[in-house]
């Protein structure tokens, strides 16, 4: 395990390689699960916020989802998660040349807001479980991903600089670089 400030970092996260390959895996890790994905309770007031400049990315099954069960859902854990769609793929997919693909995140490239999606999607395949005073930072490793782990090893890329951008959002410049240069 590494640690840095208040974070335990499995070192699945500095030695495993990973690059998303959407073209194989359609973005199915937005299609795919039993819940929704993780918000911040930060994130919550924000897809509300901005819904309207997102929404116009969404098909009209994921627009009536929100409308009727909300911008977050509560999982089994008692935790904020992404609607599902019937219980199936995430409220904010639409789907383009069948890839799923975020509506919010779309919205952001476009310009129209400020945040490019939930953090906890930005992260994947890191997940993080929270604790009193610090973050677990963890690898999850899941089928669905086999040519992202593939592609990964292809071109060398380590999950911690894969997830370059979403890590620094989360944690800062400062523990990136603090992660980029633990010793093994």
């Amino acid at each position: 395990m590494i640690i840095i400030q208040n974070t335990i970092i499995s070192e699945d996260v500095k030695e495993k390689q990973f690059a998303c390959n959407p073209a194989v895996c359609k973005g199915i890790c937005c299609v795919l699960g039993d819940a929704g994905a993780p918000l911040e309770e930060k994130e919550i007031d924000l897809l509300e916020k901005y819904f309207p400049d997102y929404k116009i990315n969404m098909p009209e099954d994921g627009i009536k989802t929100v409308e009727t069960e909300g911008y977050y859902v509560l999982d089994n854990d008692n935790e904020y998660v992404t609607p599902l769609v019937a219980g199936k793929h995430c409220a904010y997919v639409y789907f383009e040349n069948d890839i799923a693909k975020c509506a919010i995140e779309k919205a952001y490239l476009e310009g129209k807001i400020p945040f490019k999606k939930p953090i906890s999607c930005h992260l994947y395949p890191v997940r993080i479980s929270k604790y009193d005073t610090i973050d677990a930072v963890n690898y999850h490793e899941w089928e669905v991903c086999k040519s992202a782990c593939e592609l990964g090893n292809k071109t060398n890329m380590p999950i911690y600089k894969f997830l370059k951008e979403p890590l620094i959002r989360k944690y800062g410049e400062k523990w990136y670089e603090e992660l980029e240069n633990y010793p093994f």
